[in-house]
């Protein structure tokens, strides 16, 4: 026996085997046998091991408590202080974002300032992008608080700038939720300069790490104007015979645009596209037409979580616009939560943003997201992306 095995497998492999085939006579080993035969095995694949699509998976039960609450981070926004305004069920931060076929670990701190020493992060978006910048520094603030470094004179203008000393990081928010340049006309009515990058451009230099984003603004009153003319608009009245009435093609303009001008003035960061993070949550009426999103679990892997059309429409063209620039050399990732948080109808404020005897347009939230909640998940895949 020993003699065969040495001539199979070498002298080295011989001796391992063999002893592992004396004590077989005396113990359970024997199964061990096959396994190291397989490992010796000319005939193992090289292929390398196909990445995990960390997108595509179930929210799964998780006791552990959040990394922070609201009184232990002081970022967090009043619309998203759940817990402040006495949200009572807990019930929706004790799940965790589960990858098919692999794991997304929870997001640790100490691991991300490693990734991002000495670099700087910018979030560009609507206020969905400051929901995940802010769930952001939450889940930094265990381990270092920054300095505010944002003009002092412009306290609310939705630009902030945040400085790590010990770890020379810098984050940036920068308010421009249709990403292209806009003015408002009136009260939530809008000229969108469709083929003008926004204010943030010029700054992208200075960026490592860009997160683009943008979605909702788009369902407002708009005009179209490209080459400074009125081309069309979407829910106002047009005084041209046009047939660009559609957000559909604003918001795939204000992509392309952006994605084409970060290429044109060669960016040599790295660039995130964020996709859409669902609208349709409301249940039994529009947002302004007493609307909520009563849910208190995660749809379950059996069920469809309903998607609407605008938002497959937007998810689409997000994904259409990647490719084409990505397609041009530029360094991209897609970042997707889409499909996590279309499976999460009961990690938003509802009515828990604000007191009982305020009144607001939208009484009850179904956009944006509690903190601490499942859009810390976000930032799980941030650290993911970053760390690859």
């Amino acid at each position: 026996m020993v003699l065969s095995v040495k001539v199979l497998f070498g002298p080295a492999v011989a001796i391992f085997l063999s002893a592992i085939i004396l004590l077989s006579c005396f113990t359970n080993l024997i199964p061990y046998l096959s396994y190291y035969t397989f490992l010796s095995s000319p005939y193992i694949s090289t292929e390398p091991v196909p990445k995990c699509d960390i997108f595509r998976g179930e929210w799964v039960p998780d006791p552990s408590s959040p990394l922070y609450t609201n009184e232990t981070c002081a970022y967090i926004q009043n619309h998203q202080n759940c817990l402040m305004y006495g949200r009572p069920d807990l019930e929706f931060l004790k799940w965790r974002w589960k990858p098919d076929g692999c794991d997304l670990p929870r997001f640790d701190p100490h691991k991300f300032f490693q990734v991002v020493g000495n670099k700087t992060l910018a979030f560009v978006g609507d206020s969905l992008a400051r929901n995940h910048y802010q769930s952001l520094l939450c889940l930094l603030s265990k381990v270092a608080l920054p300095k505010d470094l944002s003009n002092p004179e412009k306290p609310h203008d939705g630009n902030k700038i945040m400085f790590y000393e010990a770890y020379n990081f810098t984050i940036y928010t920068m308010w421009s939720p249709f990403l292209v340049r806009f003015e408002e006309i009136a009260d939530g009515m809008f000229n969108l300069y469709l083929d003008e990058p926004g204010e943030w451009l010029p700054s992208v230099p200075r960026f490592d790490y860009l997160i683009l984003s943008a979605a909702n603004w788009f369902t407002r009153q708009t005009y179209f104007y490209e080459r400074g003319q009125l081309v069309g608009g979407r829910y106002v009245a047009l005084n041209i015979t046009t047939n660009l009435t559609s957000n559909r093609y604003s918001h795939r303009m204000a992509f392309r645009t952006s994605l084409r001008a970060l290429n044109g003035v060669g960016f040599r960061g790295k660039v995130i596209v964020r996709t859409v993070s669902p609208m349709s949550h409301f249940e039994g009426g529009a947002y302004d037409k007493g609307g909520d999103c009563p849910r208190k679990r995660p749809y379950w892997a059996n069920e469809t979580a309903p998607m609407s059309e605008l938002e497959r429409d937007f998810y689409n063209e997000q994904v259409e616009e990647f490719n084409e620039a990505a397609a041009r050399g530029m360094d991209m990732v897609l970042m997707d939560p889409t499909i996590a948080m279309l499976k999460r109808p009961d990690g938003h404020p509802s009515r828990y943003g604000h007191w009982p005897d305020q009144k607001l347009t939208m009484y009850n939230d179904c956009i944006h997201w509690c903190l601490p909640g499942p859009i810390d998940a976000w930032n799980d895949m941030l650290l993911h992306i970053l760390a690859g």
